[in-house]
């Protein structure tokens, strides 16, 4: 069992209790973002709106909550390699977000605005919490075990995240079954229960994790608050001798936006044209469980070809997501096409994380990864807005999709620029004994 434990990524106690805040968070992944909430906002909270003005808000709402989180993150990444509170900072926005989701209950008919601000502080929450999350990685996984530990992560997320998805489809199904008056009264109890699901499942890790020591250098700033403002301004100059791992972030910047945006707008997409709730929430809920095995195959893969090479596969099979998804007629078709993405999403982003974290010194692993979330932040800022801006234009949602293919085929064509192994050496370079 253990030489099993040790082969994906999760032979040890702190290895199993990171991953264990992947499953907590993904519930806020696979309820709020992709699956419940916003055919919830489309079809109460914004009752009263033209399908695609609903649309657009949604989309809009979105991109606010990453600008915030893109704004604030660096500073923060900042201030935690320099004192020890990576665990700490995350668990403030954990709070923040949680109580944003259970908050949520108390949505009602027309109170779209209310719904949307609930959305956005969640947002923040929840991606402001992984910024912290992420920069543990390289203090707890050795260089070798980073492709691994990290598809670990997403695949255990994929487990959490489709529990609970399970659980909240039967709630409205059957709400009686939870003593719940009406199929209204279990949708909102639906997006409270994973505030609950977050919070308990997020133990673990504040549990069995140790907090990183910190190599904070005097003569980077100093302590304090003025100190990580200097010593971010350093890291922003020394990402020029990292020049491969910033190389990956501005392509990861552009082909993760088209996943995000897929991710965010899949079902109110599906609601627009008329896709049945139910089977797009089913297939969501498929799409979890078909990631489980396809992340940790991804690691594997990663293991033979290398993670950039695997990752070009997953942007391959985007790519063909992508068209298919503009000529989508029929739940069937949706079914389909989650499917698809439930076999490449959580590999190509566990490696897009793994290979960075392998580029970059980990005593600084906070900013650089505060970094990382800026870019992985905003990655969600031009697909949505775009896809706003089109529906506005062409007052259909179809016409947007079309739009998210461009984000795959040039960020896969800036990663084939990234030289791994030099990104590698510089690390080795600059590296204090």
């Amino acid at each position: 069992m253990q030489r099993f434990l040790d082969r994906l990524g999760l032979g040890r106690r702190d290895l199993r209790a990171w991953a264990m805040y992947d499953w907590a968070n993904s519930a806020f992944q696979t309820t709020i973002i992709a699956a419940i909430f916003p055919i919830y906002f489309q079809k109460v909270a914004a009752a009263d709106l033209p399908g695609p003005v609903a649309t657009s808000r949604f989309a809009w709402g979105t991109t606010l909550s990453i600008l915030i989180v893109a704004i604030v993150a660096p500073l923060l990444g900042s201030v935690a390699d320099r004192t020890p509170v990576k665990k700490k900072l995350l668990g403030v926005f954990l709070a923040i977000g949680a109580a944003a989701t259970g908050a949520m209950f108390f949505i009602s008919r027309g109170e779209w605005l209310f719904a949307l601000t609930l959305f956005v502080i969640g947002n923040v929450g929840v991606a402001a919490s992984i910024v912290f999350y992420e920069s543990l990685l390289p203090h707890i996984a050795p260089p070798d075990q980073l492709d691994r530990v990290s598809t670990a992560g997403y695949a255990i997320g994929y487990v959490g995240g489709g529990i609970l998805l399970a659980i909240n489809i039967v709630m409205m199904a059957k709400p009686e079954w939870f003593w719940l008056p009406d199929k209204d009264t279990a949708a909102r109890a639906s997006l409270a229960s994973v505030a609950v699901w977050w919070v308990v499942f997020s133990i673990p890790l504040f549990r069995d994790v140790p907090e990183p020591p910190t190599h904070a250098d005097p003569a980077a700033g100093g302590g304090g608050f003025a100190g990580a403002v200097r010593g971010l301004m350093r890291t922003l100059r020394e990402l020029r001798r990292y020049r491969q791992a910033f190389l990956l972030l501005l392509a990861f910047l552009i082909y993760n936006d088209g996943i995000q945006t897929i991710i965010r707008m899949a079902t109110i997409y599906g609601t627009e044209i008329g896709l049945d709730d139910n089977a797009m929430i089913g297939a969501l809920v498929v799409t979890q469980f078909i990631g489980i095995p396809f992340a940790f195959l991804f690691g594997m893969l990663a293991g033979r070809i290398g993670a950039k090479m695997a990752i070009f596969g997953g942007l391959a099979v985007y790519t063909l997501i992508t068209v298919l998804g503009y000529f989508m007629r029929t739940s069937a078709q949706f079914f389909a096409l989650a499917v698809m993405v439930g076999m490449v999403q959580g590999g190509t982003q566990a490696l897009s994380r793994s290979l960075f974290a392998s580029m970059i010194p980990k005593e600084q692993s906070s900013e650089f990864f505060a970094f990382f979330g800026v870019f992985e932040r905003y990655a969600g800022v031009l697909g949505p807005a775009v896809f706003a801006w089109v529906v506005a234009q062409s007052g259909t949602s179809r016409n947007a999709i079309l739009s998210v293919l461009a984000f795959f085929v040039i960020g896969a064509a800036i990663l084939a620029f990234v030289n791994v192994e030099e990104g590698r050496e510089a690390v080795s370079s600059t590296r204090t004994p």
